[in-house]
């Protein structure tokens, strides 16, 4: 069994470390659960093609991957997501992944093989939770809960 992502989005920091600790479904918070696909370097490729900013960049941007949660924990983890991904993703639905899922699903991190189904549509799902996140009177940010 691979590991697993729980990609949501929650008004603020304080509001998305309650919810790692009383758990995502049961704090009523949007969200998308995957296989093999985390946060940092996959979805860090990810924004860098759908931005078209280096990767470099991307992982200097202050919210890229910020651990929110005790750093005790070994099983399970509570990472920031960029606004910018969040914008991103929200701008370019709906259709506009193809050219992006292409270029990201060649990345050698998924060594030849998308874990998780189609690169569009994983994308696309992400993009629903970004728009969503962002359409709010008080804009949501995305959070990931990675779990061993």
């Amino acid at each position: 069994m691979g590991n697993l992502y729980d990609y949501f989005s929650a008004p603020d920091d304080p509001t998305a470390l309650a919810a790692f600790g009383q758990g995502i479904e049961e704090a009523g918070l949007p969200l998308l659960r995957v296989k093999g696909i985390d946060p940092y370097v996959q979805l860090g490729r990810a924004e860098s093609v759908l931005s078209g900013t280096p990767y470099d960049d991307v992982t200097s941007l202050p919210r890229f991957n910020r651990l929110l949660s005790p750093p005790e924990d070994e099983s399970r983890w509570l990472v920031t997501l960029t606004d910018e991904l969040r914008d991103a993703l929200a701008a370019a639905r709906p259709g506009g992944f193809t050219a992006v899922a292409e270029a990201w699903s060649r990345i050698e991190e998924f060594a030849g093989e998308f874990p998780s189904g189609e690169p569009a549509g994983f994308l696309a799902k992400l993009a629903d939770l970004a728009a969503e996140a962002r359409a709010r009177t008080e804009p949501h940010r995305l959070y990931c809960l990675l779990s061993l």
